[in-house]
Order: C-alpha cells, then structure tokens, then sequence
C-alpha cells in the first residue's frame, strides 16, 4: 500500500487533520529540522464600539458574505495602504 504524502500546505486545520490520520514516525525521512517558527501567529487588537456601530458593522459584513472581523482588517489594512511615510 503507498503512504500518502505529507500535505504542502500553510493551513494549520489541514495539517491538523492530516496528522490525526498518520503517524509521523512513518515520515521520518521526509523531516527536516527548521530554526525559525513555521507559522506566524497574528497580533490581536481589542476595539470597541458602540451597540449601534456593532449592528451596522455586523450587516454590512454580512452583506458582503465576510466575518466582521475580516471586514474590517480589510478597512485597516487598506488605510494603511493609504499612507505614505517619509
């Protein structure tokens, strides 16, 4: 029987599921050793706002079919894209 391969991939839950399946010891010469984090982990920031600036956040995230979280890294990062440093 041909063992599968290990996944390429950057997704922490198919990996996860991967390895729920496998055996690592049956990988062993595919292994490398790696100095530096393989994955990097996002800061978080807490913001605060208002029950009614929730709600309107909350719709317009839904009717563009993305989490409110996501919507506004968006608005964030597309701000920062905005700025020119000197």
């Amino acid at each position: 029987m041909k063992r599968k391969n290990i996944p390429k991939t950057d997704s922490i839950q198919q990996l996860a599921d991967f390895w729920d399946t496998h055996d690592l010891t049956d990988f062993e010469d595919e292994l490398e050793e790696v100095d530096e984090p393989v994955f990097e982990l996002s800061a978080r920031l807490l913001v605060a706002l208002a029950p009614g600036e929730l709600e309107t956040l909350n719709a317009l995230a839904q009717s563009r079919g993305m989490s409110p979280e996501n919507l506004i890294r968006e608005w964030v990062v597309e701000r920062i894209g905005q700025i020119h440093v000197i």
